[in-house]
């Protein structure tokens, strides 16, 4: 391990917040891949699996919420910078405590798009709440962590068992990544 300190990026010298040049950079292939979960109570699985909600679909909503949500992320998060996405998927799957979410987002361009997966994730999850909450106020979203990033200078991150603390199942087998392209 080095002694030196990382220097956060999104920090000047002078320790004002900045954005960071990505001018010079080359635009790369880009993936990330996020998760999170929302834990529901049985009563509110139920009424989801029986279509009964007054608002109506919450897996929808979710998903659709999510790509949305991708696509405005430098609207919502002030450093980001905006991408040009390319694809933006986001799975809501039903687990025994609730639902795990997984989003995958792809871009070419000169920065990553983590930041466009986690947003994926936590703005579908709180539409679920948002359209489960008359039926199931103690819901608990939690677990939100980047599983995988592909591409870019610092290079590919993938998860381990020994980093990641979610117990939701990870549908990532089934799809393809950049690297099986």
């Amino acid at each position: 391990m080095s002694s030196k300190p990382t220097r956060l990026t999104h920090v000047g010298r002078d320790g004002r917040v900045r954005m960071v040049d990505v001018g010079e950079k080359p635009v790369t292939a880009r993936e990330a891949v996020a998760r999170g979960t929302v834990t529901v109570s049985a009563t509110a699985r139920r009424l989801i699996r029986a279509g009964t909600l007054k608002k109506g679909d919450p897996l929808q909503a979710a998903r659709l919420a999510g790509i949305m949500a991708a696509k405005k992320t430098s609207e919502l998060i002030p450093l980001c910078h905006p991408l040009p996405l390319t694809v933006v998927q986001v799975d809501v799957t039903p687990t025994s405590r609730g639902f795990a979410i997984e989003a995958r987002v792809r871009t070419s361009a000169q920065t990553g798009v983590e930041m466009e997966a986690l947003t994926a994730v936590a703005v579908a999850a709180l539409t679920l709440y948002d359209m489960i909450k008359a039926a199931d106020k103690s819901m608990v979203i939690g677990e939100i962590c980047l599983l995988e990033k592909r591409g870019g200078k610092s290079g590919d991150y993938v998860r381990t068992a020994s980093t990641s603390r979610a117990t939701a199942p990870s549908r990532r087998g089934n799809k393809k990544s950049l690297q099986d392209r």
